[in-house]
């Protein structure tokens, strides 16, 4: 496959000397808002293996190609192909990606990934677990898992569950996106750089020895975070033990992005709300970005064999009716034991990380 044509594009940019030495990651599949496939993430961590023993390269930079977006995340039509026919490919993937994941949080370079446009999902794991974090007036950046039935994942629980305040349960419960001012509040990106100083930006980081400060320096104020706007009712409503108590409180809140936001967490999986909440909480209390991880892959991998994943994704992506059936219908139908057997380590479902 030509360099032109391939779903990740790799190359060295700048001089590998004493000018710097930029490796160069575009993600290359812009009609589909290059969401990734699992070559494309088998050719990430290839290139970043050898990358990380290069002398040449000082650094690296992620950018995706087109105008939409950095990632929107997996490639969920082929997703829902594989599950309904067993899943095998999907629980690969999801052992691949999340050891990407943990590879680009631990790089031995600066990792530097520019969120523009959406990033969301697995996008958000290949960017916010790097060195410096970038976005742009056009952003829009998301853990939207529970809209199709699955649970936070990519280390986006640890990422939610850091963020300040509830603001990460709402997020992850709601499947709300983040605006650039949002994810610089909420942990999931460090600098706002304008669009239209990004390609001045790469230039400079091709010639720069010091990744960080060459990104500070073309860094601007960010607009305003909207989700700061609205901490005292979101830290009050979801302190609450328990969804059902969270969704009382938003009603009785007397707020009308409040009700808002109980309509968002009513529409989505039951299932994977209850479990996104216990994920969440416990994701806390573990020490690491690996043992979330490893949480996470127990999580996704129980999620392909509800029925709640195929229908989300039937949904949102492949019939677009936006009409979901999920399976059990409320929360109340939702026991404590369904919500245990997801978090439950099980034989052949461990990453092997923590």
């Amino acid at each position: 496959m030509s360099a032109e044509t391939a779903e990740v594009q790799a190359f060295l940019d700048g001089d590998g000397g004493t000018g710097g030495g930029l490796g160069r990651l575009v993600l290359n599949r812009p009609r589909a808002l290059n969401a990734l496939t699992h070559g494309m993430v088998t050719a990430l961590r290839a290139t970043l293996d050898e990358w990380a023993a290069d002398d040449r390269v000082r650094a690296v930079v992620l950018t995706g190609s087109g105008e939409r977006g950095l990632c929107a995340g997996a490639d969920l039509r082929a997703m829902h192909r594989d599950v309904t026919a067993g899943g095998a490919g999907t629980r690969a993937f999801f052992r691949d990606e999340y050891r990407l994941n943990a590879l680009i949080a631990e790089y031995p370079k600066p990792y530097v990934a520019v969120m523009g446009g959406i990033t969301m999902g697995g996008g958000v794991g290949l960017s916010a677990h790097g060195a410096v974090r970038i976005v742009t007036e056009r952003s829009v950046v998301a853990m939207p898992e529970t809209r199709i039935g699955l649970v936070p994942d990519v280390g986006g629980s640890r990422l939610l569950a850091r963020a300040p305040g509830e603001s990460g349960t709402h997020l992850g419960l709601t499947s709300a996106s983040m605006g650039p001012g949002d994810a610089l509040l909420c942990g999931f990106a460090d600098h706002f750089v304008p669009s239209a100083r990004i390609p001045e930006l790469l230039a400079a980081l091709a010639r720069s020895t010091d990744p960080a400060a060459t990104v500070a320096a073309h860094a601007e104020p960010a607009p305003p975070s909207a989700l700061g706007a609205h901490r005292e009712w979101i830290d009050a409503c979801y302190a609450a033990d328990t969804v059902e108590e969270i969704v009382e409180r938003l009603l009785d809140s007397g707020v009308p992005e409040a009700k808002e936001a109980c309509e968002l967490v009513l529409g989505n999986s039951p299932t994977a709300v209850k479990v996104t909440l216990a994920a969440l909480r416990r994701a806390r209390a573990l020490p690491s970005l690996r043992a979330v991880l490893d949480q996470e892959y127990r999580v996704s991998c129980a999620a392909l064999e509800g029925p709640d994943l195929v229908e989300g994704i039937r949904a949102q992506v492949v019939d677009k009716d936006r009409d979901p059936h999920w399976s059990p219908r409320t929360l109340a139908e939702v026991a404590e034991a369904d919500v245990a057997r997801f978090l439950a380590p099980r034989e052949g479902d461990e990453l092997g990380l923590g």
